[in-house]
């Protein structure tokens, strides 16, 4: 049985808890915006949030993280509004939750662990379906002490084991480890197989020459209904945290470059797990590949340039920096004018009702087009076979058939424009470029 078929169920009556340090970095703090984020998150899961809890400290207790009055305090409330479980914006040590747990008498995870819960949800393909398994295993364990106390251990010098399990032999907690292992192992091969799939389909896309923009932002900004706008995708889309885990690609035809790949991510988020990220590296590493990025922003949002800076900083690790972006501020229909951020080069869309994407997808056209060249000229009948590579590398404006031959009119690269070099007039011709 996979752990997305058993992974736990975190849906019930919730108390959200977080810690602020000084010791700590900004990162990893707890404040009222992590907390409702947290709430957002829990919501999305399908629980209900009864109560939050705020703790300052100067550094994390070693054992419970918050400290004993504390977890005294979270324990009563507990108690009194039957609460089924407590979830951390912070995370917590495998040793603080086995602590937390036996302290409080109740379930508790931190905001990875919920994150992971919703990932596992929403996984629909194959390789999503692997990606999240594999980051399910990965923060399993090292958390599997304590988890199988309701089941009896092999021990070396006898004792209470029942007869036959007696004498040398693995601790069950030691064979999980080393199945989980296993498990862990089989799973990266099978995600590097779909790697290798995935690069394939890259390089034919490649020969091709079909430009590729990606659609990256935080989550729930409107990177979905962008895609369905621009292509018709019909991808499901949702007012929710991670609606979309599983990459898709659409056509975009445009009249200035002709077809035009778009492709939508997964969304980021703040204290996004290191590894969801690695997990998941195969597919965000598509960004890595990309002509253009589309970095969409919920301007709607008071807390976007946060936001922002979280999806810049993945894009950095992923190795997306140098990629050019286009800042896409979406969902202004919820602002008035004076309301909007003000940024230089950026573009203003409200998707979900068509708002401004012809300005998008025009400054996408202007950045692929940058190296791109309008080319006229005759080609001969006897060289017609051309026309055909044409269509396959190039946006072919016209083609007619006159009486010196094929009159074209088509938008080429320079990789192809040095192929037809010396079918152009003279006028057009450029030198230091590859023959046809």
């Amino acid at each position: 049985m996979s752990m997305l078929e058993k992974r736990e169920d975190v849906r019930g009556r919730a108390i959200l808890v977080g810690l602020c340090c000084d010791s700590a970095a900004d990162f990893d703090n707890s404040d009222a915006d992590t907390m409702a984020e947290l709430e957002e998150l829990l919501s999305t899961a399908g629980g209900e949030t009864v109560l939050t809890a705020m703790q300052n400290r100067h550094t994390p207790d070693p054992r419970t993280f918050i400290g004993e009055g504390k977890v005294q305090e979270i324990r009563e409330l507990i108690q009194a509004n039957s609460i089924d479980l407590v979830i951390f914006d912070n995370e917590l040590s495998p040793s603080q939750g086995r602590a937390l747990e036996e302290e409080l008498n109740c379930r508790v995870i931190d905001r990875n662990g919920l994150i992971l819960d919703i990932f596992a949800d929403r996984a629909n393909t194959a390789e999503g379906k692997l990606q999240v398994e594999l980051a399910q295993y990965q923060y399993l364990l090292p958390r599997l002490t304590g988890m199988w106390t309701h089941l009896v251990r092999q021990t070396a010098s006898g004792g209470s084991s029942p007869i036959g399990t007696r004498g040398p032999g693995e601790t069950q907690l030691e064979t999980d480890r080393r199945h989980i292992r296993r498990k862990i192992q089989k799973l990266e091969k099978e995600i590097d197989d779909l790697q290798r799939i995935r690069a394939t389909q890259r390089n034919k896309r490649e020969k091709s020459e079909v430009p590729l923009v990606c659609i990256v932002g935080y989550t729930n900004a409107g990177k979905s209904t962008m895609l369905n706008a621009l292509t018709g995708a019909g991808v499901h889309a949702n007012d929710r945290l991670f609606d979309t885990l599983d990459p898709t690609t659409r056509v975009l035809h445009t009249e200035q470059l002709g077809d035009i790949l778009i492709s939508d991510t997964v969304g980021f988020i703040r204290k996004l797990p290191h590894h969801l990220v690695d997990a998941f590296r195969s597919t965000l590493e598509e960004l890595t590949y990309a002509d253009v990025l589309v970095h969409v922003i919920d301007a709607s949002d008071p807390q976007w340039r946060l936001q922002a800076e979280v999806v810049e900083d993945l894009c950095r690790q992923l190795g997306a920096e140098k990629t050019p972006r286009l800042m896409v501020f979406n969902k202004v229909d919820l602002l008035r004018d004076d309301q909007l951020p003000r940024e230089t080069g950026a573009i203003y869309t409200a998707a979900s009702k068509g708002i401004g994407l012809d300005n998008l997808v025009n400054n996408i056209c202007r950045i692929l087009g940058e190296d791109l060249k309008t080319v006229n000229f005759i080609l001969p009948y006897a060289q017609a076979g051309v026309l055909d590579r044409l269509y396959r590398e190039a946006n072919v404006k016209k083609a007619e058939y006159v009486e010196e031959g094929i009159a074209i009119e088509a938008v080429v690269d320079p990789k192809t424009y040095g192929r037809i070099r010396d079918l152009l007039p003279e006028s057009q011709r450029e030198p230091d470029h590859e023959e046809f």
